[in-house]
């Protein structure tokens, strides 16, 4: 019978990056550690904080990462809120080679929704971060992976220009809330989804009464998604 094994989650953000250990279960053994996010955010400077945060964590037997970006079969795609350097580069080998042990590295707002999603229906899963991350989920299984940050939403600005963190600080919550509240609606229009779950850091700034079927997710989620990335759950 195969041990228990025990998953360090890795989440890097725009700002900071952060780690926590869970059972098979998804509950966490460890308290969850963080450091900054390098900048310039380099892959190599982001292999050493993840190095660093692995060495608080205690044992574990494999590795998740949330990445924030377009992320194939380990290797990145694009990172707009990190760094062009990203592009082409091999997460999923790197870190196998820094800390000897089995890495799966995915989007990270699909490794969110592993986390928070029923497993029932069309689920959607919207990050609100330093930037806008998407993904969509049916039975439980990530369908895809959506760059949504960067469609056009409102007077030629995208979903990013007009949601990230950039644009909380430079226009307001007023003005960010208004326009959360639109993008609600064409995101239910267009997905026609059964729930749709809102995560990242800047949730906590909704001040308006969400639809019955949008619900905020813990950002704890995030970090325990990645147990989904070895599970049936994932693709």
């Amino acid at each position: 019978m195969e041990k228990k094994k025990l998953t360090l989650c890795v989440d890097i953000g725009g700002s900071r990056t952060k780690a926590i250990v869970v059972d098979p279960q998804g509950k966490p053994v460890t308290e969850r550690v963080r450091l900054d996010t390098p900048r310039p955010a380099l892959p190599d400077a982001i292999i050493e904080v993840i190095e660093q945060l692995a060495g608080q964590s205690g044992k574990y037997d494999r590795v998740s990462v949330g990445f924030p970006g377009v992320i194939h079969d380990g290797v990145v795609k694009t990172a707009p809120n990190l760094d062009p350097a990203w592009a082409g580069f091999d997460l999923d080998r790197a870190l196998e080679a820094a800390l000897k042990k089995p890495v799966r590295a995915a989007n990270d707002a699909a490794v969110q929704g592993l986390g928070a999603i029923s497993g029932k229906g069309l689920e959607m899963v919207i990050t609100l971060g330093t930037g806008v991350g998407c993904a969509i989920y049916t039975g439980g299984r990530l369908a895809v992976p959506l760059e949504m940050a960067h469609h056009p939403f409102r007077k030629g600005r995208t979903y990013e220009d007009c949601l990230g963190h950039a644009a909380l600080l430079n226009g307001g919550k007023k003005k960010w809330n208004k326009r959360l509240q639109e993008a609600i609606g064409c995101w239910e229009r267009l997905v026609n989804y059964d729930r749709l779950f809102l995560g990242g850091g800047n949730t906590e700034f909704i001040t308006f009464e969400l639809p019955a079927n949008v619900t905020v997710s813990s950002n704890q989620e995030g970090m325990y998604g990645g147990l989904g990335l070895w599970t049936e759950r994932s693709v």
